[in-house]
């Protein structure tokens, strides 16, 4: 088995993480955990007490995910919860020396590996039981998956009422659209044609529902094209993500409007310490 790495050193969003948890899901379900090397566990938050014993010998059912959170499922109804940070990546492979980064490491039947990469340490794995995986401090206070059924207009204008914040910090807020980051809060404005600098509140009714569909439809396109490679990120079978070569404004300032209309150009600007990218002519 060829080693994979599924990972992505810019803070990886929901595309990226989908994919990782489709790579994942191929290999490791339905195999048993057959050892559990821990070889540093005070990441982001400490490992779980006893965190090897309680995975060691369990099957793994099922891969999910919620917002940029991995969840590993049991089969004695316990969750691993994993976020990869900023550099994290699940690495994916036969068994081999751990390499320097390699903080927990999984082996699995047929001679699977699976190892927590993390250079900066930024990331961090929890367990959890299954019926009370909702509740969670990580998960408990997430807003609504964009790609949810119940997720469109009528909602995002709820949750966006009586909100003075701009509505591109809004989006990069997790307690209220469940996964979105810098690339793909900007990639949904454009397409949306709403500035980023527009109130909260004001994202209401028609344009509310523009923004919805935006949102599906820029996060549907990534997880087909396997994810943005903005560095090292490549998928579960080595392919790069290729979602990048599909931006409309992210990275693009200075440049021509994917528009086409004479005079209109990417600029742009900082909110809330991240760059913005956006064409002040298309985006009102």
């Amino acid at each position: 088995m060829g080693i994979r790495f599924l990972g992505v050193l810019n803070v990886p969003e929901l595309p990226e993480v989908e994919t990782i948890r489709n790579g994942l899901a191929k290999v490791l379900e339905g195999r048993k955990c057959k050892e559990v090397l821990v070889r540093r566990g005070d990441l982001r938050r400490p490992l779980p007490n006893k965190f090897a014993q309680k995975v060691k010998g369990r099957v793994f059912t099922r891969i999910s995910r919620r917002a940029k959170y991995l969840l590993l499922h049991l089969e004695d109804k316990k969750v691993v919860l994993v976020h990869l940070g900023m550099s994290g990546r699940m690495v994916l492979g036969a068994r081999s020396n751990p390499t320097r980064h390699d903080h927990v490491v999984f082996d699995f039947e047929g001679g699977v590996r699976l190892s927590f990469n993390d250079p900066r340490r930024f990331g961090l794995i929890d367990l959890s039981e299954t019926d009370q995986v909702s509740r969670h401090p990580l998960i408990e206070a997430l807003g609504p998956e964009p790609l949810g059924p119940d997720f469109d207009g009528r909602l995002l204008t709820t949750i966006l009422s009586g909100r003075r914040a701009s509505i591109k910090a809004l989006l990069m807020d997790q307690k209220i659209v469940a996964g979105l980051g810098n690339i793909y809060a900007c990639e949904s404005l454009f397409i949306a044609r709403v500035s980023p600098r527009r109130s909260g509140t004001s994202v209401a009714g028609v344009r509310a529902e523009r923004l919805a569909r935006a949102i599906c439809e820029v996060l549907q396109a990534a997880i087909a094209a396997g994810g943005s490679s903005l560095r090292d990120y490549v998928q579960a079978h080595g392919e790069l993500g290729y979602f990048q070569h599909k931006f409309k404004v992210y990275g693009r300032a200075g440049e021509a409007c994917a528009s086409g209309l004479s005079g209109h150009f990417i600029h742009r600007l900082v909110q809330s310490n991240r760059s913005t990218f956006y064409c002040p002519l298309c985006q009102r």
